[in-house]
Formats: C-alpha cells, sequence, structure tokens
C-alpha cells in the first residue's frame, strides 16, 4: 500500500509563499478531492510532489521516498497535470511509446491503454489534431502506463463530454477499490461529490480541511427535512408541542431544520398527521465548500443576495 505524505511544505515564489506549512497524507483505498479556490496551491502542491518545483521547506514523498528518487517513476505514480504537455506533431501512440520505453514498459501496454481510454482509433493521428477532451484521455493513457499504485491527476475532467466523465468517475472508484491511490483536484463540486471518500481543502496556500467527504457537509450545512401535509395545522402544532420549529414556504411545503426524516416520519405517523411528501433536505459539496472558503478566494465574485443557510462552524480534521 502506497501513501502520498506531506509535511509541513512550503514553497514560495518571489517572496509570495504559495504553499504554507501544508500537512496531510492520501491514503490507499479511497479516492481523495483536492479542492481550493484558484491561487490556493493545488497545482503546485502536486508538482512539489512529483518534483518538479523544489520545496522551500518541508517533505513531499510516495510510498516514503521522494519522487525523483524512483528509477522508472510511471510505474510508480500515474500523474496527469496538463493536457497540452504531449508534442502536437507526435501521433498519441508515439507519444506513449517514448514514455513507454523511458520507462522500460512494454510496448504492448501502450495500446492496452489506448483501449481503456478510449482514444485507439484516433492513435495515429497527430496529438495537435485532438480535441481538449482527446488530450484529457491521453493524458490518462499515459497515467495509467505504468499500471501504477497512485494516481494524481490534476482537473482530470476538463473538457471530457457526459460519457466521458461517467468514464473516468468509474475508473476513478475502481483504482481506489483496487487498494490504490487517488487524489483529484478540480474545480466541479457535484463532480468531486459523485466519486470523492476523502477531501483536502486548502486556501492561501494553508490546510482547511482533511476529512471524509459527508463529515466535511454536515460540519457546515444544516440538514432538514421537507414535510407536506393536507392538514397544516395539524403538523404546525405537532412540531411546535416538540420543540422543532418549521417554516411553510409558498407552496405549502414546510422545512423542518436539524431534523431527520425517521423522526418526523414517527411523530407524524403516531399522532395521525397526514403526509403527502417527506423527504431529507441534505447539504450539498458546493454548499459546504463555499461556506468554508468564502474568505479564502483571491478574486471572489458578489455575494447572492439570498442567504444557503450555511453553518458557520470550522471544519475539523479526523
Amino acid at each position: 500500500m502506497t501513501t502520498i505524505d506531506v509535511h509541513d511544505l512550503s514553497k514560495e515564489f518571489g517572496g509570495r509563499r504559495a504553499v504554507d506549512a501544508l500537512t496531510f497524507s492520501v491514503r490507499p483505498g479511497r479516492v481523495t478531492g483536492f479542492l481550493g479556490p484558484n491561487g490556493a496551491g493545488k497545482s503546485t502542491t502536486m508538482r512539489l510532489v512529483l518534483g518538479l518545483d523544489r520545496a522551500t521547506s518541508g517533505t513531499a514523498t510516495v510510498g516514503g521516498r521522494p519522487y525523483p528518487a524512483f528509477a522508472e517513476p510511471l510505474r510508480e505514480v500515474g500523474a496527469l497535470l496538463d493536457a497540452h504537455a504531449p508534442h502536437g506533431s507526435r501521433t498519441g501512440r508515439d507519444h506513449l511509446r517514448v514514455l513507454a520505453v523511458s520507462n522500460h514498459i512494454p510496448v504492448a501496454r501502450v495500446d492496452a491503454v489506448l483501449e481503456e481510454t478510449g482514444i485507439a482509433p484516433a492513435a495515429r493521428r497527430r496529438v495537435k489534431t485532438y480535441s481538449l477532451g482527446m488530450r484529457q484521455r491521453l493524458g490518462i493513457a499515459a497515467a495509467l502506463l505504468g499500471d501504477p499504485p497512485v494516481l494524481l491527476l490534476d482537473e482530470p475532467a476538463n473538457g471530457l463530454d457526459p460519457e466521458g466523465i461517467i468514464w473516468l468517475r468509474h475508473l476513478l472508484r475502481r483504482f481506489a477499490d483496487e487498494g490504490r491511490t487517488v487524489l483529484v483536484s478540480s474545480h466541479l463540486m457535484a463532480e468531486t461529490a459523485s466519486f470523492a471518500d476523502q477531501l483536502v481543502v486548502l486556501g492561501r496556500g494553508r490546510l482547511l480541511a482533511d476529512m471524509p467527504m459527508r463529515a466535511f457537509i454536515d460540519a457546515r450545512v444544516r440538514p432538514g427535512v421537507r414535510v407536506r401535509t393536507s392538514d397544516d395545522e395539524a403538523l404546525k402544532d405537532l412540531l411546535a408541542r416538540h420543540g422543532l420549529p418549521a417554516e411553510r414556504a409558498a407552496d405549502g411545503l414546510w422545512t423542518v431544520p436539524d431534523a431527520r426524516v425517521a423522526d418526523i416520519g414517527r411523530l407524524t405517523s403516531q399522532e395521525g398527521v397526514p403526509v403527502l411528501e417527506l423527504a431529507a433536505e441534505e447539504g450539498t459539496l458546493e454548499q459546504a465548500y463555499l461556506d468554508l472558503t468564502a474568505s479564502e478566494t483571491e478574486y471572489p465574485a458578489p455575494a447572492p443576495a439570498s442567504g444557503s443557510g450555511h453553518r458557520t462552524t470550522p471544519a475539523q480534521e479526523v
């Protein structure tokens, strides 16, 4: 089992600290989402892990070793940082063949990953003719080439169509289920919520949260229950008697904050209050993320007029 360990890692560029005393671990068997606003230090951290930049202080290791120490790195870490990195005049297959030869990977593996990523039909075309989505698939193919125990991907869903995004989601899940280590940077909150088990969130180069995704959401967004009834007065009286505050919208739907479906269902059943609709109202990753990073965004947009009902308690590490 291979773990990515970042310890007290810092990086300065011209007096500006892009990564600030960062410490976290990415463990095998789960997909870790790597989140943060633009300029938070995510890409810089990934470059430091891969030895592409030199840290000002601290360490970043893979399986206890710095990445430059690996003689055949593609067998240890599969990485995608820039879909535009391949030389445009090479064919997709030739790009992968060069990587395979340099890491003593059998050339047969090239054809295998071309098939796995769905770009085999375009393998003999020059990369400069590829769309962004095809370049992303080629980059993922390169990351898979050495069948590594670790995947490190920066915005891999950029340019992918819906089918490609679903394929990527299944790929990440499969890697984690096989006991491998997966770190994925993304700005797509809904997509991250569909595959991530763990979240590492940065803001201005500092660690803001390192915790399971569901715990991260529940720590920052109030859950609740939506109820619709044909007897509003009976429901209002029932909730008031049990100390449950509730609000009724214009469409007749009641919202009970900090409540659970099972509890509301049991109470209404016991009291004989008719229920037409009963559903959980859970917070989303987007709500929790925006609540946590609101003060960490380098170029914030104006806030929306309506509130979002977020908690303001800080996220805790677990």
